[in-house]
């Protein structure tokens, strides 16, 4: 299963469901995101359009791409 966060550019704060009741909330640590990741690309993109402040730049993160020859640069 894919796992993806979205994170503001602005404050460098994870966007993830809360693991209580599914809400999305902002964190500021990966430790604190548990299970929150969205398991595709669509439902990251959704969650940022649905609830980043209108403005704030954003970017989706495949967690699965870290630390391999796909990394980001």
């Amino acid at each position: 299963m894919a796992r993806y966060l979205v994170q503001s550019l602005r404050t460098g704060r994870f966007l993830v469901p809360s693991m209580l009741d599914g809400c999305p909330e902002w964190i500021c640590s990966l430790r604190e995101a548990g299970g929150g990741v969205v398991g595709d690309v669509s439902s990251a993109l959704d969650l940022a359009s649905d609830w980043a402040e209108e403005g704030e730049p954003v970017c989706v993160i495949d967690l699965d791409r870290l630390g391999t020859s796909d990394d980001y640069e």
